[in-house]
């Protein structure tokens, strides 16, 4: 059988079998096989993972707009289907709830846990004034004669409205033994409009009388967090006149249970977890669909691994190849939403695309100065192919 319907093959395989990391590069540059995994392992590792993004989910307090059902948290396919196209106008359908999802993917390193949060919305909606649609226009002319996304250069979902948004943060939670439970937040970082903002818990914050980074409420172990009205920017609560919009706040906490914003039981929004790993994610490997409007050639990666029987450390070179980097989106700026592993940070341009969602540790180390005591050869990181032993 030719070299081109074995690799066929082995990826049909992998489908089938909903693995979500791809295959390796080996130092002769050509794919080893696809790497097999039973069943009962992938099993124990989704609940593991589970267990852990529970233990840490925040509590996130949703700023309230003028439009409220589209301040709403959902699941991308809210409305039944994985079209990202039609999410803009079925937010408008009063017959679709938009029952509370959050998404979420878990690294490991022997020092700590890296849980990425994800929260969804199917408009952004800050800019769907008079002058935000002018302005979407000029760009969409731009676009359409020279090719350049953005000729006006003031800035593309900074000040535009558009189809789907997706903002989160990224906890860090410091090992004590196995027991995830006696684990706890050290680091928090969210993400709103294209910039990283960087938090340490708030007994911890103020060092030598001088606070080093912004401090983050923990509400029993948990990041209290605010999202914007409108725009949906993720920040740490802190109870300013900023984040006490007029319309009031819906408060959202894990439960375990989706609920309908339309149909609350009571004060607060209970919402569920969701794998980035089983749901996003595998379709972001099937590049431009009915998901994903624009893809970016995330090529090979390297991390640190830390799975030797001699405890020593392993590099392992991954290759991503394209994937799935902006939801497809028709409404207001196109293609401009992007899941995590296409946030950036607009002032750190010099890091590799996906880096804080693929390498959160090489990532936290850099932004918080920290010494080689903090780990970053990873003992799990499924979306690069390496699985915890179980």
């Amino acid at each position: 059988m030719k070299l081109h319907k074995l690799l066929r093959l082995a990826l049909l395989v992998c489908v089938a079998l909903q693995l979500i990391w791809p295959c390796e590069v080996v130092a002769q540059k050509k794919p080893a096989a696809a790497r097999v995994v039973g069943n009962s392992q992938l099993a124990g590792n989704a609940a593991r993972d589970r267990e852990i993004a529970s233990q840490f989910a925040p509590v996130f307090r949703q700023g309230v707009g003028d439009k409220r059902r589209y301040d709403y948290i959902t699941n991308f396919d809210f409305d039944g289907d994985w079209r990202g196209d039609n999410n803009w106008d079925n937010a408008d359908n009063a017959r679709i709830p938009q029952r509370a999802y959050v998404y979420y993917a878990v690294s490991e390193t022997p020092t700590h846990f890296f849980i990425h949060y994800a929260v969804f919305h199917p408009r952004d909606y800050k800019g769907s004034g008079a002058g935000g649609r002018v302005l979407t226009e000029i760009i969409r002319e731009g676009k359409r004669r020279g090719g350049r996304y953005d000729p006006t250069g003031l800035s593309n979902e900074a000040v535009l409205a558009h189809e789907n948004d997706m903002e989160g943060c990224l906890v860090v939670a410091a090992k004590s033994g196995a027991d995830v439970r006696a684990a706890r937040v050290v680091f928090v970082e969210t993400l709103a409009h294209d910039r990283f903002s960087k938090y340490l818990p708030a007994s911890v914050a103020v060092e030598g009388g001088k606070r080093a980074f912004d401090p983050v409420r923990l509400d029993e172990g948990r990041p209290v967090l605010y999202v914007e009205a409108k725009g949906h920017g993720v920040a740490a609560f802190d109870g300013g006149e900023k984040q006490t919009p007029s319309n009031g706040t819906l408060v959202y906490k894990l439960t375990g249970r989706a609920d309908d914003p339309d149909k609350p039981a009571g004060d607060e929004i209970g919402y569920a977890l969701l794998p980035i790993s089983t749901t996003i994610w595998p379709r972001a490997r099937g590049g431009v669909n009915q998901t994903f409007g624009v893809v970016y050639p995330y090529g090979a990666r390297s991390i640190s691994t830390a799975q030797t029987p001699s405890g020593a450390l392993k590099r392992r070179s991954i290759n991503l190849g394209s994937l799935g980097a902006a939801f497809r989106g028709s409404k207001g700026a196109p293609n401009v939403a992007r899941p995590p592993w296409g946030w950036i940070d607009r002032g750190d341009r010099g890091q590799a695309r996906g880096e804080w969602f693929f390498d959160p540790a090489v990532t936290i180390k850099r932004h918080y100065k920290l010494t080689d005591d903090f780990s970053v050869a990873y003992t799990h990181s499924p979306f690069l192919g390496v699985t915890r032993k179980l």
